[in-house]
């Protein structure tokens, strides 16, 4: 019996790289700073129309204004992740805006240290609500208007290395992140009939405001330069620059990736493999 060749998938030869997203609409939630401002700046010089989502006004419109500054196209919206009852409107905001919904970068988040026995409730409920609950929710409204387009659909969740490893006083960060690497794996199989690609990022150490924990950067600590850079826990001695990492998120968030789905991309430098 003669095969029929399997389809080539539509899009995937002589890419431009310049406009690989070209009438794409993204939406990244956490764009007004560290890592989202850089996704969402890349999405919009590759050609996207970009929803930038952020809790600070001000962050906002510096976002959208760059982009905007830049030939891209942007639309700021200021929104509270952790406030289930406005996510589906923000998928409703970029339809309105845009037409149409491509792809959903969750990335919102935040981190403060608590310790285990002194950890109030809403301190645990506010993290898993912000990383875990919201990127649930926002991938729910995304996908279902991504069925009802017919078309490729990418969601990329951003974890962190700390979803694998145990960090003292990070018991609710590393859950949430860890949760959020199985979401996207259970995301992956059930849409996948749908032809949306779900997959995470799962940075180390990367050079962004989030870097500042209790007032000190934890970049400049003495303890980091010793042992991360000096003594290469880091083999490639360094953080990451946001551009860096929003590059593997663009990576998977493209046409460029036609067939994975359900994996978490760490992008750390080398620092997993000298656990």
């Amino acid at each position: 019996m003669k095969r029929n060749p399997s389809p080539k998938p539509a899009g995937t030869s002589k890419l431009d790289r310049r406009r690989i997203l070209q009438g794409k609409v993204a939406v990244v939630t956490g764009a007004g700073s560290g890592l989202g401002r850089a996704t969402a700046r890349l999405m919009a010089e590759l050609g996207a129309s970009v929803v930038v989502l952020s809790l600070k006004r001000d962050e906002v419109e510096t976002v959208t204004k760059e982009i905007q500054s830049q030939g891209g196209k942007a639309r700021g919206l200021v929104a509270d992740v952790a406030a289930a009852s406005t996510l589906g409107r923000l998928v409703q905001i970029a339809i309105q805006a845009f037409g149409r919904l491509d792809i959903l970068v969750n990335n919102a988040a935040y981190f403060e240290r608590q310790e285990v026995l002194k950890m109030p409730d809403d301190a645990w409920q506010k993290m898993i609500d912000v990383i875990y609950s919201a990127a649930f929710r926002l991938s729910q409204a995304a996908a279902r208007q991504m069925v009802q387009q017919g078309e490729t659909g990418y969601i990329v969740n951003v974890t962190s290395i700390e979803g694998s490893y145990a960090d003292p006083g990070a018991a609710h960060y590393g859950s949430a992140k860890g949760a959020l690497n199985q979401l996207t794996r259970c995301l992956a199989v059930e849409l996948a009939p749908h032809n949306i690609l779900v997959n995470a990022v799962a940075p180390g150490f990367i050079d962004t405001p989030m870097s500042v924990v209790d007032g000190k950067n934890e970049l400049e600590d003495e303890m980091y330069l010793e042992w991360y850079v000096r003594r290469r826990k880091i083999p490639l001695a360094r953080a990451a620059r946001p551009e860096e990492i929003a590059e593997a998120i663009v990576f998977l968030a493209s046409p460029l990736n036609s067939y994975i789905t359900g994996h978490v991309l760490t992008v750390d430098g080398g620092l997993t493999c000298t656990f």
